[in-house]
């Protein structure tokens, strides 16, 4: 089965990657790819893509990363019908009880206020 996947390039701490056309079962460093169909610089957004070869793997059954399906959708690529998009994560805290805004709030005691000792001096 094929995949398209994002091929990791450039120096230490400026990644660039690949979007390459490979064998899923190949790790993506390997170098055996069926085809290179774009590149993306993530630092500056700036992304070249061949869209008539992604879409030609697309409907022969080239199964797209997470990452590169949300690159091709944002770009106008119409993803196939079979393609389940990953749910996003939500974080959830491990001990929900003791976080600070689930303890119960405690109550300040309520003193008198000066405007009810006044009142009852009228009234007598």
């Amino acid at each position: 089965m094929l995949a398209i996947r994002m091929q990791r390039k450039g120096r230490a701490h400026y990644p660039t990657y690949r979007l390459v056309v490979q064998e899923s079962q190949r790790h993506p460093l390997s170098g055996r790819i069926v085809a290179e169909v774009g590149n993306y610089n993530p630092a500056t957004k700036a992304l070249t893509l061949d869209k008539e070869a992604v879409e030609k793997y697309l409907k022969n059954g080239a199964q797209p990363s997470s990452r590169v399906a949300f690159i091709l959708k944002k770009n106008g690529v119409k993803l196939p019908k079979w393609y389940k998009e990953t749910a996003a994560k939500k974080a959830v805290a491990k001990h929900a009880d003791k976080l600070r805004k689930n303890q119960p709030k405690e109550e300040a005691p309520v003193e008198e206020t000066p405007a009810e000792e006044a009142a009852t001096p009228e009234a007598a």
